[in-house]
C-alpha cells in the first residue's frame, strides 16, 4: 500500500472516528502524506545541496515542483511551489510572498541553526526564514536536517534520521488550500492555518482577503476584507457547514473531515477520483473550488462564494431574513415579530442594511412570549451564541427563562439532531436556503405568538395536505364508478 491509498483510509477513519481521536488523526494524516522517504535527491534541499534561482525541486510522482518564479508581468522573483505537469503554471504556495527578490541571485538553503533562509547569493542577511529557535540542549547540525517537496505539495523541514517534522509549509498557506491540508486554529500553540489572497496576479503579496475561522463564540467560517466579514460560512453541524449546503450535495465526490474542541479546529478535504483540485480566496474576495479540466486544459471552477447578494454578509442587516430567490421584490424581510428600523430606506429605497427591531409595544419578558419556528435557513452569526450541551427542549426551557435569549436552534443536525445553540441579541446574517437549511425557533411576544398559532390551526401541512387530497381522490373514483355501473344497468333495463 502506498502512502496515498494509506492516506485515503486514514481520511475516512477521520470522518469515521469519535471526536477524542479525530486531532490526533489529522495530524497523523498530514505527516502520512509528508513523505516517501526516498534516497532520491530530485525532491529535497540538504546543506551541501541548496536551489538556486533556475533550479527545481520535483516532488516524486512529479506532481509538484519547487522553485523561482516571476507572476504575471512582474520581474521580482519569488520562491514557490506550482502544479509541475499542467500547461498553465498555478502557484500554489509563497515562501516570501511580501519580500521580492529583484534579481535572479537568490538561493534556498538550510544555515546552520537548522532553518530553510532565502537569500542573495552575496549576502548572508535572509529575506524570508523559518524562523526556528531551539534550545541550546537540541542545537542540531546542518548535515542532519532536510527539506523535502512531498506528493501533496507540502514542503517540510525535517530531521534526516528521525524523520521529525520541524517546519512544513502546510502550516503557513497563502491563498491556495490544496488537498488534505488544514483551515482551523490550535488555542495551545496558538497555531492558526488561514488562506489570504493575492494582491494581485503580479504580486503575490497579502491581500484584502482572508478565509478563516473564527476564534469567537461558536466556531465559523468566515470570509474577512480588512478583518470585517465579507462572507460567512457558519458553523459546522455535524455534516456540513450551515452556510455552505453544496457541499453535502457534492459528497460523492470529495469528503469533508471537521474535527473541533476547546483547543483546536481543523478542516480539511480530499478528493475520492483522481480529480486536480484546489480551494482559493480570490483577490476579488470570492472564496472558489477550482477543478482542472484535461480536455480543455484549463481549470474550471466547481463552486464559488458569495453566490447572491445574500450571501454578502449583513445584507439585510439585523434581525431580517435574505431570500435570494425572491426575484421580483425586496429581497429581505423583518422575522416575526419586527419591524424595519428605518422605514423609508426600507421600503423607499429598498435597503435594508438598516435591519429590524421588535415592533414597538412588544413585550417578550415574562408575558406570554414564546417561540415560533422559522424553516430552512442559514443560521444567525454564532459570534453572539451560546453554546450548550441541552436537548432542544431542555434548550427552549433555558432560553424562555433568560430574557435577553432571542432564538435557538439545534447544533447538530445529523443522527436526528442533538445539541443547542441559543442566540443572545440581535439575529445576524440570515439567509433562506432551498435546502439543507436549519429551523431557528425566535422569541417573539404573546401577540405574535398567538397569530402564529392561529395560522398553523389554519393551514393543513404537508402530510395532512397529502392524505386529504388522495383521500377526495379516491372517493371521487369509487364515486363515479358506482354512477358509470348504475347508467350501464339503467340502459340495459330498457
Amino acid at each position: 500500500m502506498n502512502s496515498m491509498d494509506s492516506a485515503k483510509n486514514l481520511i475516512y477513519l477521520v470522518t469515521a472516528k469519535n471526536d477524542k481521536h479525530k486531532w490526533l488523526l489529522i495530524n497523523s494524516l498530514i505527516i502520512l502524506l509528508t513523505f516517501s522517504f526516498c534516497s532520491c535527491s530530485s525532491d529535497t534541499i540538504s546543506s551541501d545541496k541548496p536551489v538556486r534561482d533556475g533550479e527545481l525541486l520535483i516532488s516524486k510522482s512529479k506532481t509538484f515542483a519547487l522553485g523561482f518564479f516571476s507572476p504575471g508581468k512582474s520581474n521580482s522573483r519569488y520562491v514557490g511551489i506550482w502544479y509541475n505537469n499542467l500547461p498553465i503554471q498555478t502557484v500554489v504556495w509563497v515562501a516570501n510572498r511580501d519580500s521580492p527578490i529583484n534579481d535572479t541571485s537568490g538561493i534556498l538553503s538550510i544555515n546552520r541553526n537548522g532553518n530553510l533562509v532565502l537569500h542573495h547569493n552575496l549576502s548572508t542577511i535572509p529575506i524570508w526564514s523559518t524562523n526556528l529557535s531551539f534550545p541550546q540542549s537540541q542545537r542540531i547540525s546542518t548535515s542532519g536536517v532536510i527539506a523535502q517537496l512531498s506528493d501533496p505539495g507540502n514542503l517540510v523541514l525535517m530531521l534526516n534520521n528521525t524523520k521529525t517534522v520541524t517546519w512544513q509549509s502546510f502550516d503557513y498557506p497563502t491563498d491556495t488550500l490544496l488537498p488534505y491540508q488544514r483551515l482551523g486554529f490550535d488555542r495551545k500553540t496558538n497555531q492558526s492555518w488561514f488562506l489570504q489572497s493575492w494582491k494581485t496576479d503580479d504580486d503575490p503579496g497579502k491581500g484584502a482577503f482572508t478565509l478563516k475561522f473564527s476564534t469567537i463564540g461558536k466556531t465559523q467560517l468566515f470570509v474577512y476584507k480588512h478583518n470585517l466579514p465579507w462572507w460567512r460560512g457558519g458553523p459546522w453541524i455535524g455534516t456540513i457547514l450551515a452556510g455552505v449546503p453544496n457541499v453535502k450535495r457534492n459528497r460523492a465526490i470529495f469528503n469533508v473531515s471537521y474535527f473541533e474542541d476547546e483547543n483546536n479546529v481543523a478542516l480539511a478535504y480530499n478528493m475520492l477520483d483522481k480529480s486536480i483540485t484546489r480551494l482559493v480566496v480570490q483577490q476579488s474576495g470570492f472564496f472558489q473550488t477550482l477543478m482542472w479540466d484535461n480536455q480543455k486544459n484549463q481549470w474550471n471552477r466547481f463552486y464559488s462564494e458569495p453566490a447572491n447578494q445574500c450571501d454578502d454578509y449583513g445584507t439585510c442587516g439585523s434581525n431580517s431574513n435574505c431570500d435570494p430567490f425572491n426575484f421580483d421584490d425586496f429581497k429581505c424581510t423583518c422575522l416575526p415579530g419586527f419591524e424595519p428600523k428605518f422605514p423609508r430606506d426600507w421600503y423607499d429605497n429598498g435597503d435594508g442594511s438598516g435591519g429590524c427591531v421588535r415592533k414597538k409595544g412588544a413585550s417578550v419578558c415574562g408575558n406570554g412570549e414564546g417561540f415560533v419556528k422559522v424553516v430552512s435557513l442559514k443560521v444567525p452569526d454564532t459570534s453572539v451564541v451560546a453554546k450548550g450541551g441541552l436537548s432542544l427542549e431542555e434548550c427552549e426551557k433555558e432560553c424562555l427563562r433568560n430574557c435577553s435569549c432571542t432564538a435557538y436552534a439545534v447544533a447538530d443536525v445529523s443522527n436526528g439532531g442533538s445539541g443547542c445553540l441559543a442566540w443572545h441579541g440581535d439575529l445576524m446574517d440570515i439567509q433562506k436556503l432551498t435546502d439543507q437549511g436549519q429551523d431557528l425557533f425566535l422569541r417573539v411576544d404573546k401577540v405574535e405568538l398567538a397569530n402564529y398559532n392561529s395560522k398553523s390551526k389554519g393551514v393543513p401541512d404537508k402530510k395532512r395536505l397529502t392524505a386529504i387530497l388522495v383521500a377526495s381522490t379516491v372517493a371521487i373514483v369509487i364515486f363515479l364508478s358506482f354512477v358509470y355501473c348504475w347508467w350501464k344497468k339503467k340502459r340495459k333495463g330498457k
